[in-house]
Order: C-alpha cells, then sequence, then structure tokens
C-alpha cells in the first residue's frame, strides 16, 4: 500500500512536516509513506493553464496522487483556513478527478486548534469525492520532537487510515 502525504506547510522545519516524518517512521512494512515535497513549485491555478500537457509541477502532483492508494495531509492552519499553496495544488485536482474514491486522512500541529482547516479540507476533498476518514483524523496536536504521546497519536491514526483504506469500498 502507498500513501501520499502531503504537508500543507512550506516552511523549513515545519511541525506538520515533522508529523508526516513520524507517520512515515512508523508505518508498518508493508506501507510506504511518500512525502510530497513539491507544493511550492506549483503554479497558481488557471482553468486557462489545465491543458495536456499540464504544467510540470502540476503533473507531478497529479501523477503521486494517481499512485497512492491513499492521502495523507498535514497541514496548519491560517487566519483560520487552509494555507494558499495546499488550497492551490488541491485546486489543480478538482477536475482531474485522481482524488475521487481515494481514502484521506487529516493530521495537524495547528496552534489555534485546527478545527477550522480540518472543516475546510474536508469540505474540499469531499467534493471531490475523496473518502475523507475522520476517525483517522488528528486535530491540534501539541508536537514535541520523539514525544511518545504524539507518536502513539500519530500511529493511531495511521493504523486507523490503513484499515479504512484496505476494505472494500462501498
Amino acid at each position: 500500500m502507498k500513501i501520499l502525504a502531503i504537508p500543507g506547510s512550506l516552511r523549513a522545519g515545519s511541525i506538520n512536516h515533522s508529523l508526516l516524518d513520524t507517520a512515515k517512521r512508523l508505518a508498518p512494512q508493508d506501507v510506504e509513506v511518500a512525502i510530497f515535497k513539491g507544493i511550492g513549485e506549483i503554479p497558481l491555478f488557471n482553468p486557462d493553464d489545465d491543458n495536456d500537457p499540464s504544467p510540470f509541477a502540476v503533473g507531478a502532483f497529479r501523477a503521486a496522487i494517481a499512485a497512492a492508494d491513499a492521502i495523507l495531509i498535514s497541514s496548519p492552519e491560517y487566519a483560520r483556513g487552509v494555507p494558499g499553496a495546499l488550497k492551490n495544488a488541491l485546486d489543480w485536482l478538482v477536475s482531474d478527478h485522481r482524488v475521487a474514491g481515494k481514502t484521506v486522512a487529516m493530521i495537524n500541529a495547528a496552534s489555534g486548534g485546527g478545527k477550522d482547516v480540518t472543516e475546510q479540507l474536508a469540505l474540499i476533498l469531499t467534493t471531490m469525492a475523496a473518502k475523507v476518514i475522520f476517525a483517522a483524523s488528528l486535530v491540534g496536536a501539541h508536537v514535541r520532537q520523539n514525544d511518545p504521546i504524539v507518536e502513539k497519536t500519530v500511529q493511531e491514526s495511521l493504523d486507523t487510515m490503513i484499515a479504512a483504506s484496505r476494505r472494500p469500498h462501498e
């Protein structure tokens, strides 16, 4: 099984990147967690540019989505919402349908709790027909490096997401 991990932060050393690194480290041997690192390279969405071939960074993002069995998003909350770079990347997927039917979980370390970004991402993703697994979503984690409580919570989130991904789709 392959999980595409998407960080919503462009900041080097982001806590949300750390959460994805933790998920990658804790994943079972038969699960590959690949962290997508090109969100900041995706051009601003413009329907006039949504042609074949798409811009290179968009094509790479779409290919990564297509190759994944599930998606794990870890995002901060900016101004009570989805960071612009992440929202822009998701906009490139709306007409593409590669997210449809994919299992998605969201984890974040938003200092304000992360409820708003989680709700907005869920709305965006369900609009694209993703299968959002709220039981696997972790909201407002207070992350410290090598924190056993955070690791346990990320492990539970990952396990729930993997189990949901392996169930036959209804």
